[in-house]
């Protein structure tokens, strides 16, 4: 089979152009002419430019391309460079796509967290409503403000990691309180311990005078009091107690 220069171009997707200059530089000739001197392709240089276009779609330079195609060796011997230099691209570009999956990961994990993450994350306990009304009680203390600037930056890997505190703390209140053991009790003012110091942590300095009133909101605000009446009856009396209690114990001569 012979093939002119237009049909090779349409049938491996190449430009003339493209075809013209592989001629010009010696890389694919076109071995046989037709009787007006017309260039044509036999199956020798059809075979010889599927080789090229395999290692051009794989970028490699054509000096490159040139000096494999220039090697000795059997079809079998070229067929096999071929997959080598294949299978060595394939590392490279599985490599490249997991240090781009990576970067995206850190980009993605890096940015703020977005209502919409917080909703996904804490449900019902996370409204915007509730957010703007905090703001509005609190927004000029120096706690509201020292917890802005800390949260406006937490991403949604951080929140879940506030989340999986908080769920600790509440599960250490319920299982203190199922126990039977009083509120007075040291697991009991541990858990108020840890209650206190996860807030402090992450969002605003919180002294055990301060813990006491946010203990006494917990019975204020209908709000609070249910989310810890949902979790075990009786516990937001509980927590209320056992902060008390964590700050009593604060303040005598022997604490800490």
């Amino acid at each position: 089979m012979e093939l002119t220069v237009g049909q090779v171009a349409q049938t491996f997707g190449v430009t003339v152009r493209t075809l013209h200059h592989y001629d010009a530089i010696g890389l694919v000739v076109p071995s046989a002419r037709t009787p007006a001197g017309y260039r044509l392709y036999t199956d020798a240089d059809l075979t010889r430019l599927a080789t090229v276009v395999t290692y051009r779609r794989l970028d490699l330079p054509l000096d490159e391309v040139a000096d494999l195609l220039a090697g000795d060796g059997t079809p079998e011997e070229h067929l096999r460079r071929q997959r080598d230099v294949v299978t060595s691209r394939l590392g490279e570009l599985t490599e490249l796509v997991a240090a781009i999956d990576r970067a995206l990961e850190r980009e993605m994990t890096e940015k703020p967290a977005t209502t919409k993450d917080l909703e996904e994350l804490f449900g019902d306990g996370f409204g915007e409503e509730y957010a703007a009304e905090a703001q509005e009680r609190w927004g000029d203390t120096e706690a509201w403000k020292q917890s802005k600037r800390r949260t406006d930056a937490y991403t949604t890997a951080d929140w879940a990691a506030v989340k999986a505190e908080q769920d600790a703390v509440n599960a250490a209140f319920v299982a203190a309180l199922e126990s039977g053991e009083p509120p007075t009790s040291p697991r009991a003012m541990d858990a108020a311990e840890a209650h206190r110091a996860q807030i402090a942590r992450w969002f605003y300095d919180l002294d055990h005078g301060f813990h006491r009133g946010l203990a006494d909101m917990y019975l204020a605000d209908p709000r609070f009091t249910r989310t810890y009446e949902d979790l075990a009856p009786g516990l937001a009396r509980y927590v209320h107690d056992a902060i008390h209690a964590n700050a009593d114990r604060s303040e005598r001569p022997d604490a800490g």
